[in-house]
């Protein structure tokens, strides 16, 4: 193909990073690795932090690998990440600590703490977002009531995408995906609930203006340019920052009838709805508002996703044994069907130190076998999924009124044929699976739209449909699934009751 322009997109999620480059011709895209990284959490005493010095140091070596290779300048960057987490600048723009990871337990208890003071439904009606404990609002909370002298030295709170735009250029805004992750964001005044903050006394002032997606934030800093053998100004793009948001973002043939899953570490299904749904049925059913690239909302409900089986070959893997994903994926198609069922939002799996011995618990608790392999500890996790994706398709028909006919499945859960024809099977649904690098694509192709070589995000998703191919799978009903569905919600509420 020949290169029309590069962009360079940062991609950040819980376990690793990488930057890429999307390089377009005027009709697709192509991706180019440029680097990749590990990252997680690093514990020091009874807290677990974000490295984010070291992550912007592996991101500068992606830019630079990019100047090595092409001999030129990016058109434009862009960084998405993961929502929820923050870093706060001082009064001279310098970060007071690395962040703090969202896994801690900093925040237990903390809401209820709070819904002293808001009740949770009024919280859910302002915000739009589930009270979950690592949200941003109870992460502040808990510094709050602890009081934490970071807040008296804060200036600024940047989200993790925003914190890395502003050591890019300096910039200090809150892009508006990310902003609606924080639990601090009202879609009804499309901006900060500023009666919130007051009644958790989180200071206003330390809560930048939101900028929209595709904004152009300010051009690359000279000592970035310099670092990363850059010749001239290269100008920062506030993408749909928050990782979902560009994963559905570039979603090819995303319409009224589709439901999506942006699938990995978590998996989040739902659907585009032009306004935030706030209403109590929406907060009784545990779906959540998060905004969309179009300025609209994603009604969606977060699942533990893969974290599961990820967590079980972590610790595998300490212990001796390591897998990899295809012997993992083929040993799960050779256990026996519906052997043992997890609920993977159970709280069970929340942050256990041991979860193959989780897992095993959960199992005893709810009465079933007990998984001893690989394989049948793949296969409880992968038939819990496609079984809870029949659940959120069935609540969000309710909640939109609309008959949802294709399920998307975007991210590196994709790649997964076992599990994409699982859902198809326990959803009665058609299931497309792609693009894998879904994330990366809608950072690109936003920075594409910012810099005018793309004209809006329809012919953004006819753009990204081009430059990847996609895998659609027919369902298969069987009343084995029927059974299995009826067996998943008994032992839900059994569990939950007990």
């Amino acid at each position: 193909m020949q290169t029309v322009a590069s962009f360079l997109g940062v991609d950040l999620g819980a376990s690793s990073g990488r930057v890429m480059a999307g390089h377009w011709d005027g009709r697709r895209f192509q991706l180019e690795e440029l680097h990749r990284f590990p990252n997680g959490g690093v514990c020091i005493g009874d807290r677990t932090y974000w490295d984010v010095l070291s992550i912007w140091g592996q991101m500068q070596q992606g830019f630079s690998r990019f100047g090595a290779i092409h001999r030129r300048c990016p058109v434009s960057l862009g960084v998405d990440a993961w929502g929820i987490d923050f870093g706060l600048l001082d009064e001279g723009g310098r970060l007071i600590s690395n962040p703090v990871h969202y896994r801690d337990r900093r925040t237990e208890g903390v809401p209820e703490r709070l819904f002293e003071i808001i009740a949770e439904k009024a919280l859910f009606f302002e915000t739009g977002v589930q009270s979950w404990r690592f949200n941003t609002l109870f992460q502040l909370y808990s510094m709050v009531l602890a009081g934490d002298a970071e807040l008296q030295f804060a200036k600024t709170l940047l989200t993790i995408p925003d914190l890395f735009s502003y050591f890019l250029c300096g910039a200090t805004t809150v892009e508006y995906t990310e902003a609606t992750t924080t639990q601090m964001f009202s879609p009804h005044a499309s901006d900060w609930a500023r009666q919130v903050l007051r009644k958790a006394g989180i200071s206003e002032k330390i809560l930048p203006e939101v900028s929209q997606p595709s904004a152009r934030l300010g051009d690359a800093r000279p000592a970035v340019l310099k670092e990363c053998g850059f010749s001239q100004n290269v100008p920062v793009i506030a993408v749909a920052s928050h990782d979902t948001a560009s994963a559905v973002a570039a979603i090819p043939n995303m319409d009224g009838d589709s439901a999506f899953i942006s699938s990995g570490t978590w998996s989040l299904m739902g659907t585009e709805i032009p306004s935030s749904n706030t209403s109590d049925e929406a907060r009784h059913l545990g779906f959540t508002n998060e905004g969309s690239a179009t300025g609209g909302f994603l009604l969606l409900k977060n699942l533990a996703g893969l974290w599961i089986i990820q967590e079980c070959l972590r610790c595998w893997e300490k212990a001796g044994r390591d897998y990899g994903w295809s012997e993992v994926i083929e040993a799960a198609t050779a256990s026996p069907a519906f052997y043992s069922l997890l609920d993977p939002s159970d709280r069970a799996f929340e942050c256990p130190v041991d979860m193959p011995a989780a897992v095993q618990q959960y199992c005893r608790e709810t009465a079933q076998p007990t998984p001893r392999g690989v394989g049948e500890f793949a296969r409880a996790l992968f038939e819990g999924l496609a079984l809870s994706y029949r659940m959120v398709l069935i609540s969000l028909e309710t909640l939109t009124g609309r008959s949802l006919s294709t399920i998307r499945i975007v991210g590196g859960g994709s790649r997964n044929a076992l599990l994409s024809q699982m859902a198809a099977d326990a959803c009665n649904r058609v299931v497309v699976a792609g693009p894998a690098e879904a994330t990366v694509l809608g950072n690109v192709m936003m920075q594409a739209i910012a810099t005018g070589h793309i004209g809006d995000l329809r012919q953004g998703r006819i753009a990204v449909a081009e430059s990847c191919e996609c895998q659609t799978y027919e369902p298969r009903h069987s009343a084995a699934w029927d059974e299995a569905f009826a067996r998943f919600e008994r032992m839900i509420h059994r569990h939950q009751a007990d």
